[in-house]
């Protein structure tokens, strides 16, 4: 009879182990990594060197700029957001690494039960108070039994198969990339700012560009209706000026409201309500950054936080898929409890009361196996995600340097060539305004030759905004902008 029991014993114990080894073999350990590799070089540059290394303050020469940026990074809501997603990494990490170590509670517990006669505690406890063996004190009570607990009791599930270190790793992982993410907020907050500082410039120097002409179209309209009083041009005339100069005092009351629209940007993104935008300098001559070289793709692995954050990412979910694929394997957990336990309150701190022991168990998935491989596809389907979410910012970025690069160097061209075709159209203004007085040209050309050098005069500073928001860009993509 007794080989029989353990043989049975030894058959259960085959069943379940072969369960457990069979269902833990069918999910082998997955790691999702990218395979993906950055040019040796950029095809406009080979210039090793990068100015992501550059701080703020030395690579932009405005002061009233820099001043701006420090003033966002202290009030801005999206760094300020930023920085507590920082906090609730790690808050997370702490959390996660907690779980590795035993909890220990202190509990005070007091309850009662009543026994029935047909029980074993029941029956048991009406025998115990029958023995000769007890004392008063230890006669159990009956009918009902009180039961009181003074002590601490711990629980600790220890780390078999490495789950709990799995899970800390990614919550490592993630508290890293919280970090780089408020550096990307950083970086794109000032390419924000910067950005809207230089459209700001642009927008006064086209309002400087378009008062002068409103003056010099507001001379012409006197001038040729005192001609239409002396007979020489007609009222055709008079009213082809007065057109263009309203349309000229249109485009003033335009760029007034952009410019209120750009400096309201420029306070929400510094966080502040009213404070008027300092500034004092010409687009026209603010001095570019001397090296804008943009180094080697691989340096973008390193500066850029966008990329750190989603490779740091990427680490996370192959922790969390190591830690999913853990709980297909059996747990061990350990309740510890040391205390005083008595069924008489004035018997509970007695030293006779006083007790202590330790629990362990196994715990195993069978039923709910279905949840775990669920659990376990779909933390393999979001590193996948998070894959190619990284490859993506690498793409990104590589466009981003290129596009930067080529922009920098073609607005420069391109402002270069409307630099002399605005001041040949100026000298067609002095020469058709002359020819005009002695009658060799009509009031067509005069205004044709106003126009164009307005035109002209504005698109110049436009072009100039996009050579500094080039430079942004650039400085950006490379990984710039929050040291």
């Amino acid at each position: 009879m007794q080989i029989h029991k353990i043989i049975y014993k030894f058959c259960c114990a085959i069943i379940v182990t072969g369960l457990l080894v069979t269902g833990c073999s069918n999910y082998k350990s997955a790691t999702v990594t990218s395979s993906m590799k950055l040019p040796d070089t950029f095809t406009v540059s080979t210039d090793t060197n990068t100015i992501a290394a550059i701080p703020i303050s030395s690579f932009f020469s405005d002061t009233y700029l820099v001043s701006l940026i420090d003033t966002a990074m202290a009030a801005n809501p999206d760094i300020l957001s930023a920085l507590q997603k920082v906090e609730v990494a790690n808050a997370n990490l702490k959390y996660a690494g907690g779980a590795l170590l035993p909890s220990v509670n202190l509990n005070l517990n007091a309850g009662i039960e009543k026994y029935g006669d047909y029980t074993m505690n029941g029956v048991g406890n009406y025998d115990t108070n029958l023995s000769s063996n007890i004392n008063s004190d230890q006669k159990i009570p009956t009918n009902p039994t009180p039961d009181y607990f003074v002590g601490f009791k711990s629980s600790w599930e220890v780390d078999l198969w490495g789950k709990l270190h799995s899970r800390k790793k990614a919550a490592f992982s993630r508290f890293l990339a919280s970090q780089n993410g408020y550096k990307m907020v950083m970086t794109s907050l000032t390419s924000q700012i910067a950005t809207a500082y230089y459209q700001l410039l642009a927008l006064d120097y086209e309002l400087k560009v378009i008062r002068k002409n409103i003056i010099l179209q507001r001379n012409a309209l006197e001038i040729v209706k005192v001609q239409k009083l002396g007979g020489r041009a007609t009222e055709l005339a008079v009213q082809q000026f007065l057109a263009q100069l309203k349309r000229t005092q249109g485009l003033e009351s335009v760029t007034l409201q952009q410019i209120v629209e750009t400096e309201n940007q420029l306070k929400f993104l510094t966080g502040k309500f009213s404070q008027p935008v300092r500034r004092d300098t010409s687009i026209n001559t603010l001095v570019l950054p001397k090296v804008l070289t943009a180094g080697v793709p691989s340096q973008l692995l390193l500066n850029r936080p966008d990329i750190k954050e989603a490779e740091l990412e990427l680490q996370a979910m192959n922790a969390d898929i190591k830690a999913a694929r853990a709980a297909f394997f059996p747990s061990l957990t350990l309740s510890p409890y040391v205390g005083f336990n008595s069924f008489a309150s004035s018997l509970l701190f007695n030293t006779g009361s006083f007790v202590y022991g330790v629990v362990g168990g196994v715990t195993a998935p069978i039923f709910n196996r279905r949840q775990i491989k669920s659990d376990y596809a779909r933390t393999i389907a979001e590193g996948k995600q998070a894959l190619y979410a990284y490859q993506k910012t690498i793409l990104s970025s590589f466009q981003e340097v290129m596009n930067g690069m080529k922009g920098v160097e073609n607005y420069q061209n391109y402002y270069e060539q409307k630099q002399q075709e605005v001041q040949a159209l100026t000298n067609a203004v002095d020469v058709a305004n002359d020819l005009y007085l002695v009658g060799r040209a009509n009031y067509l050309e005069v205004i044709t030759a106003q126009r164009s050098v307005l035109d002209a005069e504005l698109e110049l500073a436009n072009t100039r905004k996009n050579i500094f928001i080039n430079a942004i860009n650039l400085y950006r993509s490379v990984g710039g902008g929050w040291r």
